[in-house]
């Protein structure tokens, strides 16, 4: 089973200055900054996605990249632009997520084909058009009629795709898309996808289904599944019925899951091989904005933040894993919620993070390097290293299925 993981120009600072929270001056983003597979001691996934609509933006606007980065990629080349492992492997796809609310994509086969050839992608995803929704028992006659049309229009973009692949003798191999409403349908876009010739098929528009529903599509879709035909998942992780998966043809999946956890969840931000921890959140003063209103209306004294702030991470940098350090950490955290005028607490939440201090036995390099900032929640250059951190123990956690699985 590979993982790849989706690019959001997603890198952190080598030469950040955590004391300070601030960057070199001659520091260039691009030059300087590194991706995880740069600042782990091994790539935490087997490949790179990447997606047009991210590259070159789409019907909703510009992309993630600025015109300098887009220009880059094109002259250099995906491989290069992302400095690469031998090992990591290439996949493109059209972002359709971008184009979501549009009646068809506002892009071609032929256009997606020319993304792929010209960044040189190992492998490309056609173009698709998403379908959210799950009727189990529906018939192409049942359901709304803008989904019937978009699985059509997925089909006749796969053709129209693998068909340009061939003309060209693009090296890029072709991966079809997928998309359905139950797994019935599911199994005839994939039956269909075989037919044109496809031997790697990607099942899109899955992440809102429950995990039963996913198992119920590979199911059926195995039915008719030949045995060369590799599946791919778009944008699902589900780490614990990877193995279930696996038995059903799913040779990959991509996800930024893991890594999004860091920062964006209320209580999973720092994983480990048996659980998830609380990151501990110490807010800067300057990047609060609900402390920024309270300071400019005079209900918070700015130096009073700014003193409960530098006790917090004191604190923190000073901890030993002593009851009394502890102690004195969640007495300045409690100090700081106060300042902020938190709505939600989570100090019995730091107490056991403290107490268990999961970075002190983690042998990644960055939990290594940066001890406890890793576990603090404060900026983008700490919640990234601690995705990263993330990713590389979904990695572990997948050698150990695999693992499992050649023993049984």
């Amino acid at each position: 089973m590979k993982f790849y993981f989706p690019d959001s120009q997603d890198l952190v600072s080598p030469t950040y200055d955590f004391l300070r929270d601030e960057y070199v001056a001659h520091r260039v983003r691009q030059r300087d900054d590194r991706y995880a597979h740069e600042v782990l001691e091994r790539a935490p996934y087997h490949g790179v996605l990447v997606s047009k609509s991210i590259v070159d933006g789409s019907i909703k606007g510009a992309g993630k990249y600025s015109g300098a980065q887009r220009a880059r990629m094109y002259r250099m080349g995906v491989r290069r632009f992302f400095r690469l492992p031998d090992e990591v492997e290439t996949l493109g796809d059209n972002g359709a997520f971008n184009y979501v609310d549009e009646e068809v994509p506002p892009v071609t086969a032929e256009e997606t084909l020319d993304f792929y050839d010209e960044c040189g992608f190992d492998a490309g995803v056609s173009t698709d058009h998403i379908i959210f929704g799950y009727a189990p028992g529906a018939t192409e006659a049942d359901v709304d009629p803008q989904w019937a049309e978009r699985r059509r229009l997925t089909l006749r973009l796969a053709e129209q795709f693998i068909e340009a692949v061939r003309e060209r003798r693009s090296t890029v191999q072709p991966v079809g898309a997928a998309q359905g409403w139950s797994p019935d349908s599911f199994a005839d876009s994939v039956h269909a996808l075989q037919d044109m010739g496809y031997e790697r098929i990607a099942l899109g528009g899955m992440v809102p289904l429950k995990t039963n529903q996913i198992l119920a599509c590979l199911t059926r879709i195995h039915e008719v599944l030949k045995p060369e035909t590799e599946l791919h998942l778009l944008g699902i992780t589900r780490i614990d019925s990877m193995d279930d998966f696996a038995d059903f043809g799913v040779a990959s999946f991509d996800s930024t899951s893991a890594f999004r956890q860091a920062f964006m969840d209320d209580r999973k931000n720092y994983h480990t091989a048996e659980r998830a921890y609380v990151a501990i959140r110490v807010p800067q003063v300057d990047g609060n904005p609900t402390l920024k209103r309270a300071i400019l209306a005079g209900a918070v004294s700015q130096r009073e933040a700014l003193t409960a702030e530098r006790d917090a991470l004191k604190a923190l940098r000073a901890y030993d894993g002593t009851v009394r350090a502890r102690r004195a950490c969640i007495d300045a955290l409690g100090a700081y919620e106060a300042v902020c005028q938190s709505k939600k607490s989570y100090l019995a939440a730091y107490d056991e993070t403290l107490a268990d201090a999961p970075w002190t036995r983690c042998r990644c390099k960055l939990c290594t390097q940066h001890g406890v900032e890793i576990a603090i929640f404060r900026g983008t250059e700490r919640n990234k290293r601690r995705g990263f951190h993330n990713m590389s123990v979904l990695a572990q956690r997948m050698s150990v299925l695999r693992s499992n699985t050649r023993r049984a």
